[in-house]
């Protein structure tokens, strides 16, 4: 299954995304959440990095479908305490998790093209590509995803502000059933449910990818500086989303 054209896509919705968008502007997470499994059910799909505040969508997302499919990208370069929070959290809240990687080994691709993210942006979004981009396009085409859940907020980077509930990336929706969310009304729902951030939130880490572009939260530096040595801030997952929907 490839990504479905854009015309084609939008046409063969069941409602107005324009509409849409503006009634779940006004609602609230759960709201968004429960839309998105009555209008696509089982060809709806949750993405988690396992990263820093990630409990929040797992959980969330579970209690409205117990069952949904959570797609985990593992480039081999996590944090250990990722996998392991990875783990924990799995078993806690039931993840029907679907873990897939690139193609090639991670040693395979150093031996033949070194370590490509120090060698600039290009072959940094190379690696990001291969790593990242093409196993997530690939476990949306095997689990027969339509629609695509993602924890995204406005208030995390620059990049994120301006996005709406609803978009349109590489033919299917997305879903931000947080995106209006701040860093308080994420700590009050983790210390209501009783979850925990990651492991390494604690040490200063608070955007939490691979252990080669990451670093902890220091004083002169952004948040969007604590990834890919501040030469970009999203790492090809999030990017082309359109959210204009009259197509």
């Amino acid at each position: 299954m490839t990504a479905p054209d854009i015309n084609d896509f939008a046409s063969d919705l069941d409602f107005d995304p324009v509409e849409a968008n503006d009634f779940l502007e006004k609602s609230d997470a759960e709201k968004r959440l429960r839309w998105g499994v009555e209008k696509f059910k089982d060809s709806l799909v949750l993405s988690s990095s396992f990263g820093a505040q990630a409990a929040v969508m797992l959980h969330l997302a579970t209690r409205v479908s117990p069952y949904i499919k959570v797609i985990f990208i593992d480039t081999g370069y996590l944090f250990s305490e990722t996998y392991k929070f990875a783990e924990s959290l799995t078993k806690r809240l039931g993840v029907n998790l679907n873990i897939y990687r690139s193609k090639r080994s991670p040693a395979w691709q150093e031996a033949l093209h070194g370590k490509r993210w120090e060698q600039g942006i290009d072959k940094l979004d190379s690696y990001n590509y291969e790593n990242k981009v093409e196993p997530m396009n690939r476990a949306l085409d095997e689990l027969k995803a339509k629609a695509w859940l993602a924890g995204l907020r406005r208030q995390q980077s620059a990049s994120r502000e301006s996005l709406p509930v609803l978009a349109i990336a590489n033919g299917r929706v997305k879903i931000h059933p947080i995106i209006d969310w701040t860093d308080k009304n994420v700590h009050d729902y983790l210390k209501a449910n009783d979850l925990p951030y990651h492991p390494l939130w604690e040490k200063g880490y608070i955007s939490i990818g691979d252990t080669h572009t990451t670093r902890r939260l220091e004083d002169g530096i952004s948040e969007e500086e604590t990834r890919f040595f501040g030469l970009k801030r999203e790492c090809g997952l999030h990017e082309n989303v359109s959210t204009d929907f009259n197509i």
